[in-house]
């Protein structure tokens, strides 16, 4: 098939260029396993190519069996002419059909493949090579029936398939696990992804539905970013113009910055029309958007601009312009002058930073290989491949979160099957508490014991679940034995446990009985005691009119208790009297001593004493 014009050659030659002058270009087949369980020597684990059209299951797994028909096996015809059909019966395993590569559109093989009833097409290569990516066909092939297949499809190598075809051939029922679990990463609770895309709306079909999924996914992507679920990044692929061709007409009417960023004329016709440097300028106006809208907290504002830009400002109708986008920037509230500055100067003689960025960020880095086809998204750094429908592709980000932790959107009956809705998955549960260690998550469901109103539960999710920790108790009893009789409740929870309380015996998680105190001669033991065994507890009493002790385990005379008494407060009170008395004489005496002391002290000032001696004349004199 030759070039259809000059054009088209430059931009093959400028993507040749860019390639060799961008480090080393590097695509990545992006690959989901194919397992075979049966016959025993096909037995083990496969590679295969996810093709980029259909619907890949992304987080979960097809069982079926292979079939290679007799006849139509490239599979470029309707296989109704054949009066062949695949479609499965009730009860029986869904058709994997194996089909040879050749002669038609890798598109054509599927399509025929699904309406004979396949559940997927595997196509063997026709030659001993690495596998590579089946891609839907350049505009001048593509039909309507494009956006209609939904089974998945794979390319397998020409050795697997011939392998395939013998076991076949020789009658055996080849059984096949297609498994794309592991086809995206799934880290953690957040997903990050990327959409490669075009402002070109006159690019034909592939622009239709570019434009079309943006439309139809806008409100899933706000919900899952405005959350934090989701960390969304748009890019646009832009080319430079190899330098001998700079000063040509076709460079200068499909590029900005003197070459340096490129898109492809949208008519194909450079005397008409929007030329490819237009694209460039509205493409980087949309990063810059983003950017923008980013820096003020609203990144999803980005969608609302590019949908209602394709609605405003058509080609067709001539308003693919500055002045259209600035109308719908201003609708938003966005700050156009800030947006003009990230778009610089596109007539300037040097690097733009924003389209520099997005050229660098074209070529792979670890393992999501070079983004060489519109539109492309990439998930968790990694391409996805398929159909570019909202429910395939927002599939397709619920595979990317950690199990358990997916927003409520990828649990939707749209999106899996809920496989805690039947026999409980199979994990433990408290029906009476309604509390279930089933977790319902994107991959299918995880038994894992549950955390309830703050408390844990432990266990291996299966069989046993337990509360734990403080608070156990508040939840189900803690899983303990617990029972009222006639007003009074007993319970064998503690902090530390199950643990029958006492006056009871058992396990404490499903059982507690009473001990009769009576019948094991425990309590009540005393030669006049009386014992009566009650749930929990027991009553005792005494014959004879004595009294019980209980800390004792003893009967005692009433009438010699109440003597006791009264002569135990008559000792205190005869006790008290001469405490205080005695301390009364204490009292008086030390005072009397004092007052003699002081008497004394007083008349030895003025006359002497018996026991003072002779007094000098000069100490003092009383004149009288």
């Amino acid at each position: 098939m030759g070039f259809r014009s000059g054009g088209a050659m430059l931009r093959l030659l400028v993507w040749a260029a860019f390639l060799l002058g961008c480090c080393h270009g590097r695509f990545v087949v992006e690959k989901n396993s194919l397992k075979v369980t049966a016959p025993d020597d096909l037995k083990g684990t496969y590679e295969c190519a996810i093709g980029n059209f259909g619907v890949p299951q992304y987080g979960g797994t097809m069982v079926g069996f292979v079939a290679y028909p007799k006849a139509n096996k490239k599979a470029c015809k309707s296989f109704g002419d054949f009066d062949i059909s695949y479609k499965a019966k009730p009860g029986s395993f869904p058709t994997f059909l194996l089909v040879d590569r050749g002669d038609c559109y890798f598109t054509k093989k599927a399509w025929n493949a699904q309406n004979a009833g396949a559940a997927a097409i595997l196509v063997a290569d026709d030659k001993d090579e690495p596998l590579i990516t089946m891609d839907t066909p350049e505009e001048s092939g593509r039909a309507e029936y494009l956006e209609n297949i939904t089974i998945p499809s794979a390319l397998i190598t020409k050795s697997f398939g011939d392998r395939l075809k013998k076991a076949i051939d020789n009658g055996d029922m080849v059984n096949v696990n297609l498994d794309w679990r592991e086809a995206l990463p799934h880290p953690d609770e957040r997903v990050e992804y990327e959409f490669w895309t075009n402002s070109n709306d006159e690019c034909g079909p592939k622009c239709d539905s570019q434009i079309d999924f943006v439309k139809s996914f806008k409100g899933a992507a706000q919900v899952l970013e405005k959350k934090g679920y989701t960390e969304f990044t748009p890019h646009y692929i832009t080319w430079y113009c190899p330098e001998a061709f700079i000063l040509s007409k076709q460079c200068k009417s499909q590029c900005i910055n003197h070459g340096r960023y490129c898109a492809p004329d949208p008519e194909q016709d450079f005397s008409k029309g929007y030329d490819g440097k237009d694209v460039v300028v509205q493409n980087l106006r949309q990063v810059c958007v983003f950017k923008v809208a980013k820096e003020h907290k609203k990144p999803w504002l980005w969608w609302d601009y590019v949908t209602d830009f394709a609605i405003r400002c058509p080609m067709k109708e001539k308003k693919y312009t500055k002045e259209c986008a600035d109308g719908v920037i201003k609708s938003l509230g966005l700050d156009h002058k800030a947006i003009d500055k990230c778009i610089g100067d596109p007539d300037a003689d040097e690097e733009n930073p924003v389209l520099k960025a997005e050229q660098d960020a074209q070529i792979g880095k670890g393992s999501r290989g070079d983004v060489t086809i519109l539109p492309t998204l990439v998930i968790n750094n990694r391409q996805y491949r398929g159909k570019l429908d909202k429910g395939a592709v927002l599939k397709a980000l619920c595979a990317g979160f950690r199990e358990t932790t997916e927003p409520a959107v990828c649990l939707s009956e749209d999106i899996q099957t809920n496989e805690c809705l039947e026999n409980n998955g199979g994990c433990w549960q408290d029906k009476a508490s309604n509390i279930t260690a089933c977790k319902d998550t994107f991959r299918g469901r995880v038994c894992e014991c549950p955390v309830v109103k703050g408390v844990k539960f432990v266990g291996d999710g299966y069989t046993h679940c337990e509360a734990s920790g403080s608070g156990r108790c508040e939840i189900n009893n803690g899983g303990c034995w617990k029972e009222t009789r006639n007003g009074r409740t007993y319970s064998a929870c503690t902090d530390d446990g199950c643990k029958c309380p006492d006056g009871f015996k058992g396990d404490g998680k499903h059982k507690c009985e009473d001990i009769d105190e009576c019948k094991e001669r425990t309590a009540c033991q005393c030669k006049e005691c009386k014992c009566k065994n009650t749930w929990g507890s027991y009553e005792c009493g005494c014959s004879g009119g004595l009294l019980y002790m209980k800390e004792h385990d003893t009967c005692i005379s009433k009438n010699g208790a109440t003597e006791t008494g009264w002569g135990f407060l008559w000792v205190i009170f005869f006790g008290l009297v001469a405490a205080g008395i005695a301390g009364y004489a204490v009292y008086k005496y030390r005072i009397r001593r004092y007052m003699d002391s002081e008497i004394r002290a007083i008349m030895a000032q003025y006359m002497p004493l018996d026991n003072q001696g002779d007094v000098q004349s000069h100490s003092h004199h009383i004149e009288m």
